[in-house]
């Protein structure tokens, strides 16, 4: 992962329209020789602006904000939820014009590398990714829809989504040489200032149902250990054995199933499906990288286990793809399942950056599976996820980014890394402090690989490191193994976001639970109260009682 050294905090210097709607009415106002009408014109244009305050009062990036608003007609009533989709639609056409902007960067650049090449590439996805995101918002907010109040969670992930996009885009740029990145960067920022100011704004809707804690977000309950946006048919598809369970398409590399490779049976699928179509991938090895796009919804892969069905391949950022693009199997179609599959990045330590999975799918849950490699293993990209039983292996930052999502009862253990690296954990990306995003580890196992055990004392292991500002991690109720560094955390540079993180342990166990000597950052702290510790788990943090119902995964609501 690349980490901006020195992102701006000045906020875009603007003249705001406000002040040029201020100065057109008082030249009208002379014109007509009166002073009566000279008074109304600025009293008009006095409470103009004193709406647009009020509305924008508390967001980070106020300039832009009042800018936004004020030239609305009749802003006197306008509710919050329009004034929140005003600020949306000057979103979705500054993504769109940043989208141009990429897309004709050739006629701006005399040459560029192979690696800005891809990350162009990237970034011309994640603007579609934005523009979908943006619009369900919208959406949301719409008069004819539920209260703004009943959509406020779906909301928050959506909009958090579309700022991840944006400095997931900027970040493809990171070992590039060029000027890309300074020609894109302004308009990628306009548009996360945006969106932070919609959340924001969105805090504010009347009888919006927040969360009983400014950690994260309501996320819902656990239902047989699930949460609750599985439905009840697709927690029986996850409990059932292989033997048990009704498949759409089989794949099987000796030629008796529908399709020889995972690809082909992706591409078979139905597109913008209502129901779940399950994937049958038999026992072998799949040496292929997969992409689940975004039409391609409630897709489920069922494998014959850990190690038995296995996705391989070896992209990496040192042989020219992106992070973002490295990945072995990529998912974004909403609602995407995994059942008793390992993905695997075999690109080996030397190659960096090199990722097993990467899911950007809202909704998504993994059962009984296992993500292997070394740095950047298991990319929890954006939206809401869930990991449970799982098996996750790597070095430098191997789960990072920017979900909310919660592993439970899963196995997380550091390999061997290449001399002179230092084994972490995790290193979550939230930029901004209205995101709902953060990772949650509960009840699980972290430990040493059995490569590492040998040599673990020549070996620094971390849980976590902030990987941007706002980085939010917490670990409750696992077993934490004396491979861990009593300082438990480490600093990404100096003390960039250390005041600012949100790093948490709650009541864990093992010789590496010790908290007496751990980093005394004024983001760290020791979780003493349940009730904050609850804000963690998937109840308030995935709306797990929404969607986990219907993936037949077990998950537990609380604690516990």
């Amino acid at each position: 992962m690349y980490h901006p050294s020195a992102r701006s905090k000045t906020l875009l210097v603007l003249l705001p329209i406000s002040a040029l709607v201020l100065v057109l009415l008082s030249f009208v106002a002379l014109l007509t020789n009166s002073p009566r009408a000279t008074q109304l014109q600025h009293l008009h244009v006095h409470n103009h602006l004193q709406i647009a305050h009020s509305a924008c009062e508390g967001t980070l990036y106020p300039d832009l904000c009042v800018s936004t608003i004020s030239v609305l007609p009749d802003l006197a009533s306008k509710s919050l939820p329009e004034l929140i989709q005003a600020t949306l639609n000057q979103t979705m056409y500054e993504v769109r014009l940043s989208s141009a902007n990429c897309t004709g960067i050739e006629k701006r650049i005399k040459s560029y590398s192979k690696r800005e090449e891809a990350a162009i590439n990237d970034c011309l996805e994640l603007f579609d990714d934005t523009l979908e995101e943006l619009k369900v918002s919208l959406a949301d907010l719409a008069p004819k829809k539920l209260a703004v109040s009943r959509n406020y969670h779906d909301l928050q992930t959506f909009l958090s989504a579309a700022m991840t996009n944006q400095y997931t885009c900027l970040d493809g740029f990171a070992r590039s040489k060029g000027n890309v990145r300074n020609i894109i960067k302004k308009g990628l920022h306009n548009i996360t200032h945006h969106v932070s100011n919609s959340l924001v704004m969105l805090k504010k809707v009347p009888g919006v149902n927040k969360s009983k804690s400014e950690y994260f977000p309501q996320q819902g309950r656990l239902k047989n250990g699930f949460p609750s946006w599985l439905s009840r048919k697709d927690r029986k598809l996850l409990q059932a054995s292989v033997n048990e369970t009704e498949f759409d398409l089989i794949v099987a590399k000796d030629g008796t199933g529908n399709f020889t490779t995972i690809n082909d049976a992706v591409a078979a699928a139905p597109n913008n499906s209502n129901t779940r179509f399950v994937i049958y991938i038999k026992a072998g090895s799949y040496l292929e990288n997969v992409e689940v796009v975004k039409k391609k919804k409630m897709l489920m892969f069922v494998g014959d286990g850990i190690g038995k069905t296995v996705v391989k391949a070896s992209r990496n950022v040192v042989d020219g793809f992106t992070t973002f693009r490295s990945a072995t199997v990529a998912v974004v179609g909403e609602g995407f399942i995994a059942k008793g599959i390992t993905f695997e990045n075999s690109a080996g330590p030397s190659k960096h950056q090199a990722v097993a999975l990467r899911s950007g799918s809202d909704l998504s849950a993994f059962y009984k599976c296992s993500f292997v490699a070394y740095q950047d293993t298991l990319y929890v990209h954006s939206l809401r996820q869930f990991y449970r039983e799982c098996d996750i292996y790597g070095t430098v930052d191997f789960i990072f980014g920017n979900a909310a999502v919660v592993f439970q009862g899963c196995n997380l253990y550091a390999r061997k890394p290449n001399p002179n690296q230092k084994n972490i954990f995790t290193a979550q990306g939230r930029e901004d402090p209205n995101q709902n995003t953060g990772i949650s580890i509960l009840n699980c196992k972290i430990a040493a690989a059995a490569d590492l055990v040998p040599v673990k004392s020549s070996f620094k292991t971390f849980l976590g490191r902030p990987w941007k500002e706002y980085s939010r991690t917490v670990i409750m109720r696992s077993y934490i193994d004396d491979s861990v560094d009593p300082a438990g955390w480490l600093e990404w540079n100096g003390t960039f976001a250390l005041s600012t993180l949100y790093y948490g342990e709650y009541l864990n166990r093992g010789p590496g639970s010790n908290t007496s000597a751990r980093v005394t950052w004024p983001g760290y702290r020791v979780i003493n109260s349940s009730t904050e510790a609850t804000q963690f788990t998937i109840e308030p943090f995935i709306q797990g009682n929404e969607w986990l119902n219907s993936s037949n995964i077990p998950f537990a609501l609380g604690l516990n």
